[in-house]
């Protein structure tokens, strides 16, 4: 039976750029069955741009717009909620989609059938939708080293931390919305890392190499590409010194990981959870290691040994660097 496709956009004050973004969907090779829009109460003519566009699209479009503003977040939440599709394919107000966007990610579900969750790279526009010059990806570290971990049965580490996929790039099957929902609020991740997460718990996550979307980058949106230079995300690396710089807080990986796990443990009777747990059990005992280790550098050796030799460090950090970085920073 063929797949069905919801999109699931939410919208708020976004009248400048919200038309470019529906004409873009109007136009895909791939046409949705349905388009959802959530409108978190807004103040400007978001709701009439809607109304106008449901009116003459190839497609079904039902509007809901909240009495009151439920965040992010909670609004793609409702989203998600309200779509019927068997494929689910997030959308923000913004951007705008490349022809192909549907077409290309439906090719890849029915190539892999295995596969719940895939997400595309994206290149980035200004307000003026002129482009920038370079691509999400490498703005977000998700280069070669990190697609091969994605390759090799690590997706759930590599998701694990809520920054590697883009809410507006992916797509899962709607199989999976009883464990995705509700979505967690008070996490430090927005609703796309809480769902890469927990889909890379629960099922092989795949990705597109090509740009299936422009993602704008303006002041007014809530989260764009990291704020880098230009030049930075042309090279897509960072320098030693500022990765030996650069704060990890564990108490928040370590929060998310709990959060996660505790959803799976309540649904394992739905999905087969138990291979995720006992990753989920090894990565928090990991960052709960490092998070704990003594002031005093030479007090630290037995404890950063331990997790190299047990290959921790390559599981479930960057490997020697962060052995590294744990042995010499105060």
């Amino acid at each position: 039976m063929k797949d069905t496709f919801s999109i699931a956009m939410c919208t708020y004050n976004g009248s400048r750029y919200l038309s470019a973004q529906l004409d873009s969907i109007r136009t895909q090779t791939r046409l949705p069955d349905e388009l959802v829009v959530c409108d978190d109460a807004s103040k400007d003519d978001t709701v009439r741009i809607i109304e106008q566009f449901s009116a003459t699209a190839p497609f079904h479009v039902r509007t809901e717009v909240n009495h009151r503003t439920l965040g992010s977040t909670k609004n793609f939440e409702k989203a998600i909620g309200l779509c019927s599709g068997t494929i689910i394919a997030l959308a923000d107000q913004d951007d705008e989609w490349l022809p192909t966007k549907l077409e290309t990610i439906e090719e890849q579900f029915n190539s892999q059938p295995s596969v719940g969750l895939v997400f595309s790279d994206a290149d980035l526009i200004d307000s003026d939708s002129r482009p920038l010059g370079v691509r999400l990806w490498p703005s977000i570290g998700f280069d070669e080293k990190v697609q091969q971990l994605m390759k090799t049965d690590h997706s759930l580490d590599v998701l694990l931390p809520g920054w590697t996929v883009t809410g507006a790039t992916m797509a899962f099957h709607s199989q999976f919305v009883p464990v995705l929902l509700p979505i967690p609020d008070d996490l430090p991740m927005i609703h796309d890392g809480w769902i890469a997460a927990v889909l890379g718990a629960v099922t092989k996550v795949s990705y597109i190499e090509q740009p299936l979307i422009k993602y704008r980058q303006h002041e007014q949106q809530q989260i764009g590409a990291l704020k880098t230079s230009l030049r930075d995300q042309k090279k897509g690396v960072e320098s030693f010194r500022e990765a030996l710089n650069r704060t990890n807080s564990y108490s928040s990986l370590i929060l998310v990981g709990n959060r996660v796990r505790s959803r799976l443990a309540e649904r394992c009777e739905t999905f087969d959870c138990s291979v995720a747990l006992q990753k989920l059990d090894a990565r928090i005992a990991h960052l709960r290691t490092r998070e704990r280790l003594p002031r005093a550098k030479w007090r630290r050796l037995p404890s950063v040994f331990r997790e190299l030799f047990a290959r921790r460090y390559h599981l479930y950090s960057n490997g020697l660097s962060s052995a590294f970085k744990d042995l010499i920073l105060r």
